[in-house]
């Protein structure tokens, strides 16, 4: 761990090149450059490095200032991009992160926080009781505040069998600690049941290679036994590509645009066009999302809503959805930077600047009480027991909660639209 002396060394030098950056502290005519002028931020970084080398009080270490300066610089572009030392560099390289096993849960960043957005049914995650929604205050003893999303998702992953205390903030609960044990899992295949005599229900849990094909098998059982309407169940899907959710979409619609990857000055750099051939389903279609919907989830209910295909009900999904690119440095470190996002077949990217931005909102909200807000995360921290001190020694690992049954007010509805035989769906927001 960095010393305190090192971490005050950091503290001000990214204090400085804020204020700097800011108010043009004391540089006079930079002060007048345009805020996105390369060569006028780098004269305002150079003179604050000077400015540190000069007048600090102790002889800095300059390489480790310039390692605190590079990692918060990727933190204020996304929560995607990363700075990686020499030795994550030569580890991402080899793929050693394929080799290590994690939890089953997929994760952000919210506040600077680790967020659950997902956890994959009968996963490590799940039996140890975390849920989406959840704020990691802690992965053992690191503040996942003061570390990047990349360092985080490295500590959880580990050897099978191996075991890892995460401090678990969610919303009217007292913090707890929980520990997983890592292992392999097996995500569910896509499943299907039919409603009501009359509605098909496909409840997907994973969009990884080879869900598209599990999909379809299940929608031909379907139309085997009659049925004419379907509810695309996509909560909770965050994991997997954009190529296989544009296979997906494609067993439903027909023709058009099915999403994009936007590059650079908001420019396509891949477009994904429906074949008809591969279309198998032409009747009443609609899908359920929530706040776990996230990445290749919001693929296909981006494509339903745009294409105005059929309803999409429930809540803002979470917004997701990168590509990242490794750019080494002279020193053998490296910085993965976000090189491009997916966005709707409209052109507009799941992820955005901020929570009003980013997602997709739903044609027909229905909220769930039990739903929590990426918003809310700061008002956790600060609801806080205050007599509980994040490194006193972790409470005993909760058992996981039996889950309340309460009724599916999402698919409630889109299962009285589907009903209704009402016209195609209502026109998107």
């Amino acid at each position: 761990m960095m010393s305190f002396r090192g971490k005050i060394i950091v503290a001000l030098f990214s204090a400085a090149v804020v204020s700097y950056a800011l108010l043009g502290g004391f540089l006079g005519s930079y002060a007048q450059q345009p805020i996105n002028d390369p060569g006028a931020q780098m004269r305002i970084f150079g003179s604050v490095l000077q400015h540190v080398y000069n007048d600090y009080v102790d002889v800095p270490n300059l390489e480790r200032v310039r390692g605190g300066a590079l990692r918060g610089l990727p933190a204020s572009l996304d929560p995607y991009s990363s700075y990686l030392t020499a030795d994550q560099v030569k580890d991402y390289q080899a793929n050693k992160q394929n080799t290590l096993a994690g939890v089953g849960a997929e994760f952000s960043s919210i506040s600077s926080y680790l967020y659950v957005v997902s956890v994959i049914r009968d996963s490590p995650a799940e039996k140890a009781g975390l849920k989406a929604g959840d704020v990691i205050e802690y992965i053992e003893n690191r503040a996942t505040r003061d570390i990047s999303l990349y360092d985080a998702r490295q500590l959880i992953l580990g050897e099978p069998g191996s075991s890892v205390k995460l401090r678990v903030l969610r919303a009217s609960a007292k913090p707890q600690t929980v520990t997983v044990v890592r292992g392999n899992y097996q995500i569910p295949k896509a499943e299907s049941r039919v409603e009501n005599g009359k509605v098909g229900v496909v409840k997907i849990y994973s969009l990884e290679k080879g869900e598209a094909n599990d999909i379809r098998a299940q929608v031909q059982s379907l139309t085997k036994q009659g049925v004419q309407k379907i509810v695309l169940d996509l909560r909770g899907v965050a994991a997997g590509s954009i190529d296989e959710a544009a296979e997906v979409a494609n067993l439903f619609i027909k023709e058009g645009t099915l999403a994009q990857v936007i590059g650079r000055e908001a420019k396509p750099i891949k477009t994904y066009t429906a074949d008809p051939a591969k279309a198998i389903f032409d009747g009443r279609l609609s899908a359920l999302i929530d706040i776990g919907t996230a990445g290749a989830g919001e693929v296909v209910a981006a494509a339903i809503k745009d294409r105005k295909r059929g309803d999409v009900i429930g809540e803002r999904s979470f917004g997701a959805g990168t590509e990242q690119k490794l750019f080494t440095l002279r020193a053998g470190d490296g910085m993965l930077l976000t090189i491009a996002k997916w966005a709707s077949p409209e052109g507009k990217t799941f992820l955005g600047e901020d929570r009003a931005n980013s997602g997709i909102v739903p044609t027909v909200e229905v909220k769930r009480p039990e739903s929590p807000e990426p918003l809310e995360v700061e008002d956790l921290v600060d609801q806080q027991d205050e007599n509980q001190q994040p490194g006193a020694t972790p409470a005993p690992t909760p058992k996981p909660e039996q889950p309340k049954v309460l009724e599916d007010m999402q698919l409630k509805k889109a299962l009285e639209l589907m009903i209704q035989e009402k016209e195609p769906a209502a026109k998107a927001e």
